[in-house]
């Protein structure tokens, strides 16, 4: 929005918290901030507000920008249909028109007396525009080591996530290295893809003296680069799961829980699974996990499952091509370009919620499965001076 020509009076991206304990602390600056966009909206020449994501804080902009008759457009929604559906009246009663990412969230919000449109993760442009670095891929690929399949380790991006689900991985590791059903199939190298350096150096220091001739490398900040030249892959729920779909490269899922959280989810969650691209697929084609308590079911399933994906190849392949099909039909690039289309459209009257890909975008999905991203303009050809939003 800002390259198209709006005005930034705050970055908001930059004040960012997660969890009551982060929020509580800058309250007050919050509602600052919320006052600041009222006057904005008061001083006229507002056509619309957009709201993007971080819902605790956009139902304070939302309400403001309703006292001043403003339309209010929600890019990105929280997931009510996955839990918090109390909230859905406020959606209904503050916001004009919900922007959705994912298609599960169009037939929900429709159902519940909410205009939606349905334009693609933004995910999948950046999974797009991201270019690989060759060096890193030839490194995986080969790296002096002898032919081998590559299995993509990814522990989380967060440190708890990091802490927690690890440490599971690397014993399901240890379990492949040592089953002969593997063995017989070739060599492996397993590649960690840290988000931070702390992460990767979390990771390291995991490893004890019995794991020396463990064929494993820890890389920060290279997912993409691993993602791509992996055969498949052992992960911790999250949105990276997009990427891996894109990619074609499968996977299974794990994600460990305390017992008290894993109690309260279970009376808010209304979704079974913990997958983004197993909500746009009538089958889970991420094999997930959630671990509660003992840790030994959880890396019994890393090992089986990942097991099957290295000596099963009729199984991979079927993995594969459910993946590249749902790429052809979700993972398009242009998320925010038809979002700012179908704006355009609703300001100008158009009541119609029918926004579908072109055929440019869907050349670019096949191309994204294919492995050969291609970078998106980042503007529709007009050159018409954009009206201003909030």
């Amino acid at each position: 929005m800002q390259a198209a020509g709006c005005d930034l009076d705050l970055e908001l991206t930059g004040h960012a918290v997660v969890g009551l304990l982060e929020v509580l602390p800058k309250l007050r600056e919050f509602f600052r901030f919320a006052d600041q966009a009222e006057s904005i909206f008061a001083s006229g020449g507002v056509d619309a507000v957009v709201l993007v994501d971080f819902p605790g804080f956009n139902w304070h902009i939302a309400k403001r920008a309703r006292r001043h008759q403003i339309p209010v457009y929600y890019y990105c929604p929280p997931q009510l249909w996955a839990w918090g559906g109390w909230r859905t009246r406020k959606m209904r009663r503050l916001v004009d028109h919900v922007l959705t990412v994912l298609p599960v969230e169009t037939e929900y919000f429709s159902e519940n007396g909410i205009p939606a449109t349905w334009v693609g993760h933004p995910f999948f442009d950046a999974v797009a525009d991201h270019s690989l670095d060759p060096n890193v891929i030839a490194e995986l690929q080969s790296g002096g080591f002898a032919p081998h399949r590559t299995v993509a380790v990814l522990p989380g991006s967060r440190d708890h996530e990091v802490q927690q689900n690890f440490p599971l991985m690397l014993e399901a590791i240890r379990r492949l290295e040592s089953d002969p059903a593997v063995a017989a199939r070739g060599p492996l190298r397993y590649a960690v893809a840290a988000y931070r350096d702390r992460h990767c150096l979390f990771c390291r220091r995991q490893l004890t003296e019995s794991d020396a001739n463990l064929p494993i490398d820890f890389f920060a900040g290279k997912t993409s680069e691993i993602i791509q030249a992996a055969d498949c892959a052992m992960m911790v729920s999250g949105s990276v799961s997009l990427e891996l779909m894109a990619r074609g490269t499968p996977a299974a899922v794990i994600y460990r829980v305390g017992r008290l959280l894993h109690t309260v989810a279970k009376q808010l969650v209304k979704v079974d699974t913990i997958t983004l691209p197993n909500l746009m697929s009538p089958r889970k084609v991420f094999p997930e996990f959630v671990s509660v308590g003992p840790t030994e079911p959880a890396v019994a399933f890393l090992h089986e499952t990942m097991r099957a994906m290295l000596t099963d190849s009729y199984y991979r392949t079927r993995l594969q091509t459910e993946l590249q099909s749902l790429t052809h039909q979700y993972g398009m690039p242009g998320a925010s370009r038809r979002a700012a289309t179908q704006i355009q459209r609703l300001l100008g009257g158009e009541t119609s919620s029918s926004i579908g890909p072109t055929v440019e975008e869907a050349i670019t999905s096949r191309r994204i499965f294919d492995h050969s991203p291609v970078r998106q303009p980042d503007t529709p050809g007009g050159q018409t001076k954009p009206r201003r939003a909030a």
